[in-house]
């Protein structure tokens, strides 16, 4: 069979995997406490995009060629950027979740949709989820473009088959990465809400008017 047939069956029947463990155990979603509709997680929905290019390009090779490929540092890295975002992002929930009230925290609102959800912050679609989304996209064609084409070339290094990003191209992806994890630490710090009212006693001195 072609490889590239095969590259695109494995593609599509990791994705259904994924759907089906999102249906049923909320895989995507952010862990929403008030309602039963979560909300899609940007954070996760990154780690999975990554995850089922580079495993299906994985599986592919070991496939076609009967062994295994040696990953290059670059694809090391980009794996490592998507799940210290995850990281982050799981930590960053974490702490907001011991701190503050629950009906305040951006997460715990319900899911719109897919598009909506991992393009929101507290305050409506923004741009630095905006950028990053399409950086993560545009870069991830590229990389199933590449891989597809190598998979079909004649002697080509097994090694070789998965491409190579360029230091920038990682930078680009880190700092897009960086600048969600940054932001999303301060989504609930100031969203927009009204606290609830507390209690505080005035220690001034009242004087009497004059």
């Amino acid at each position: 069979m072609n490889a590239q047939i095969i590259f695109w069956i494995v593609f599509v029947l990791l994705a259904l995997l994924v759907l089906f463990m999102d249906k049923k155990y909320n895989m995507l979603r952010d862990n929403s406490i008030l309602y039963k509709k979560k909300p899609f997680s940007y954070a996760r929905t990154q780690l999975t995009w990554w995850t089922v290019i580079v495993l299906s390009s994985f599986i592919t090779i070991l496939l076609k060629r009967r062994d295994i490929p040696t990953f290059d540092s670059s694809t090391l890295i980009l794996l490592g950027i998507s799940s210290a975002t995850t990281i982050a992002a799981r930590l960053t929930d974490m702490s907001d979740k011991d701190n503050v009230p629950s009906n305040l925290i951006s997460q715990n609102s319900t899911g719109k949709n897919f598009i909506i959800d991992i393009l929101s912050d507290n305050s409506g679609v923004s741009i630095h989820r905006l950028q990053t989304v399409i950086f993560n996209i545009v870069i991830g064609g590229w990389f199933i473009y590449k891989v597809t084409v190598n998979l079909v070339i004649t002697g080509m290094d097994i090694n070789k088959i998965i491409p190579v990003l360029e230091p920038n191209n990682l930078i680009l992806i880190g700092l897009s990465a960086g600048t969600y994890a940054a932001l999303k630490t301060t989504e609930n710090k100031s969203n927009g809400k009204t606290p609830p009212a507390t209690n505080v006693t005035d220690t001034s001195t009242n004087i009497p008017p004059v």
